[in-house]
């Protein structure tokens, strides 16, 4: 079924882009920040940064899903009826994505293009989607959406939306509004990148901030600063 035949199916979906303090490797702190930015969002899917639960730190030990130090997160899904889409470093060991939500959390995708340093620690994942609601939503971490090849693999798998969670430094900041422009132009998709704001690990002392939401038209729809503990939020409609 093609994205205007499923159109009919689906109802406006809430999506929000967060970017929490993050203390390196401290996995219950950084849970804790999540389940504030998930109760703040009052979204139906809120999307987070590459790393979010460890920083941007390489040698983090992979989070399970069964971990307890997620139950703040897994609470305050369950309260506000959200899917949180976490960054996280998990079993394989894949750079990934933990889908949670009331029930608990999964891991739903793996980084697929690898670049430096990770390639020494972990492995290569496939394209993936996830669906919310009757919307299907491609997964992207970080250099994934530098690469046109993962949004055409993506998109190939029937995608409604482009959803990803980056890293980037200050002066990168514009890097991944023209990323997801590009994919939104060749795909014709809604696209939402949370991107971290203030210090994290790999040498990003200083990080971009300006996590955002763009229409399926182009359009900049939402757009937080470069303050952590921002979120910003927007609504994809059929």
């Amino acid at each position: 079924m093609g994205r205007t035949e499923r159109s009919a199916d689906r109802r406006p979906l809430s999506v929000a882009v967060a970017q929490p303090r993050c203390a390196a490797h401290d996995v219950a702190a950084n849970a804790v920040a999540h389940a504030e930015a998930v109760r703040a969002a009052d979204a139906r899917v809120v999307v987070f940064p590459e790393l979010s639960l460890t920083g941007y730190e390489l040698d983090a030990v992979p989070v399970d899903p069964g971990d307890g130090r997620l139950a703040p997160i897994v609470a305050a899904c369950a309260e506000t009826g959200t899917l949180a889409l976490v960054g996280a470093p998990v079993p394989g060991p894949y750079i990934g994505v933990l889908a949670v939500d009331g029930e608990g959390a999964r891991v739903v995708y793996g980084k697929t293009y690898l670049h430096g340093g990770e390639a020494d620690r972990f492995k290569a994942g496939e394209p993936a989607v996830i669906e919310v609601d009757g919307w299907r939503l491609g997964l992207a971490v970080c250099r994934d959406t530098g690469v046109p090849e993962h949004a055409e693999r993506t998109a190939a798998l029937g995608i409604d939306g482009y959803v990803a969670g980056v890293v980037h430094a200050d002066h990168e900041a514009g890097v991944h509004g023209e990323r997801a422009r590009r994919v939104v132009a060749d795909h014709g998709v809604w696209a939402a990148t949370a991107a971290f704001a203030g210090p994290t690990g790999g040498g990003f002392d200083r990080t971009s901030g300006r996590s955002g939401i763009w229409s399926a038209e182009g359009a900049l729809l939402a757009e937080a600063g470069e303050a952590p503990d921002e979120v910003v939020r927007a609504v994809f409609t059929p």
